[in-house]
């Protein structure tokens, strides 16, 4: 079974790396770093301080939870547990696969770059789904960043799909801690209050 389903992957994978345009080649390069984002992130960082002001802080101790899990999750435990090699570190498909520029690590199970954009886009959905509206459009950014891991040779579907969920499971994790620790925070406080009248 598992032999069946890495089959089908591996045959998407060769069937959408395929799928490339000389001049996209280099947009997918630039999306799947990490400079072209920075005025994105900066807006972000305005959009959350602008709405929540003093109360931004928890916001981004919750993202950095995000990133922190899903990363963990991805780098720290299953690329070296599953030691599955890159597309474009394995011997097979050398001269049918597509690779632009820079391949990465050896191993690619799961994608951090699926785990930690998806954490991010589920973390501020949660959030802010209350507040402001419009937050659900980080999913298809989250995506486009992970279909470039696959246009650009050096992830599996299987891998950017796992990423995916181990990032939306991580971002509702940290989501969920920080209202739990805000609650506790602001239970103390109230009571350091009380016992200071």
């Amino acid at each position: 079974m598992i032999e069946t389903l890495k089959h089908w992957d591996e045959e998407l994978f060769i069937f959408l790396n395929a799928q490339h345009l000389d001049w996209l080649d280099p947009i997918m390069f630039g999306i799947s770093g990490k400079l072209i984002w920075l005025p994105f992130y900066a807006l972000l960082v305005f959009l959350i301080i602008k709405n929540l002001g003093k109360g931004s802080i928890w916001v981004f101790i919750g993202i950095a939870l995000a990133i922190l899990f899903s990363d963990q999750a991805t780098s720290g435990f299953m690329k070296p547990f599953f030691e599955r090699p890159r597309p474009c570190h394995d011997p097979r498909w050398e001269g049918i696969m597509f690779n632009y520029k820079h391949c990465g690590g050896m191993y690619g199970f799961a994608s951090s770059h699926a785990s930690n954009t998806f954490s991010l886009a589920t973390y501020l959905l949660l959030t802010f789904h209350r507040k402001v509206k419009g937050f659900g459009w980080m999913f298809l950014w989250a995506a486009l960043v992970s279909y470039s891991r696959i246009y650009l040779g050096v992830h599996y579907p299987a891998d950017v799909v796992v990423g995916a969920i181990v990032g939306i499971l991580a971002g509702f994790i940290a989501w969920w801690l920080v209202i739990k620790i805000k609650m506790t925070t602001i239970r103390k406080v109230e009571e350091m209050d009380k016992q200071e009248e």
